[in-house]
């Protein structure tokens, strides 16, 4: 069982989407706008976040955002807007998955599952794994899902961290845009390839000059240089 939070000002569907989630054994928190949300957030420290673009005052953006500064808890956004330049500026304020209403209830289940397993999967990965990485100026330790650069820690989301992980784990193999899709977003995401292009951006940016080890292969995907 899983806690999860529904942030939808539509409380005819926030209702529904909270009756399928208990469903499935879950214990589900509704907020209606950003500023509950934010406490029961910080209240209640969910497993997962289902978080409308559209919120009366605070926006769902800046819920994001703000969650993401304070937690890497996995935030799915939901939202009417479709067009690409929205998805992409979701996913840099920090959401890990991204839907367009109207959405089915199946896949939205659907997409809670694939995010639960992956964190699951992820949690049993760094039990297994636990000892700590040190590649020149990074460090990770995978227990704490904490990452250091010249002793700096970082604020990476779950998606950052998961990718610099399997990178850093496997210096100096490359990694295709599809291997990386499926095994950090799972295989019923339909992101596309610009989605691992957008976080490994992002990743760079916060990286600094680590940041640079983080080559291109052109017509495959992206490796971390030993150095």
């Amino acid at each position: 069982m899983a806690t999860i939070l529904v942030v939808e000002d539509e409380h005819e569907l926030a209702a529904l989407i909270k009756r399928q989630l208990e469903g499935e054994g879950h214990q589900v928190l509704l907020a209606y706008d950003g500023q509950t949300a934010l406490l029961l957030a910080a209240q209640s420290q969910p497993d997962v976040v289902i978080l409308d673009w559209m919120l009366p005052g605070l926006d769902g953006l800046a819920v994001c955002r703000t969650l993401r500064a304070r937690s890497i808890v996995p935030i799915l956004m939901l939202t009417a807007r479709d067009a690409e330049a929205d998805r992409v500026l979701g996913l840099e304020v920090g959401a890990d998955d991204y839907m367009t209403k109207p959405f089915s209830l199946r896949e939205l289940m659907a997409r809670v599952r694939a995010i639960l397993r992956r964190v699951e999967l992820l949690r049993r990965v760094d039990e297994a794994s636990a000892g700590p990485l040190s590649l020149g100026a990074l460090f990770i330790d995978p227990l704490a899902r904490r990452v250091t650069v010249h002793g700096v820690e970082l604020d990476l989301t779950v998606k950052e961290y998961d990718l610099l992980l399997i990178l850093a784990r496997h210096p100096g193999r490359s990694f295709s845009r599809a291997y990386l899709l499926d095994h950090v977003w799972g295989d019923e995401y339909e992101g596309g390839d610009r989605t691992v292009d957008t976080h490994i951006v992002r990743l760079r940016r916060k990286l600094g000059d680590v940041g640079e080890r983080i080559a291109t292969v052109w017509g495959v995907g992206y490796r971390l240089e030993n150095g």
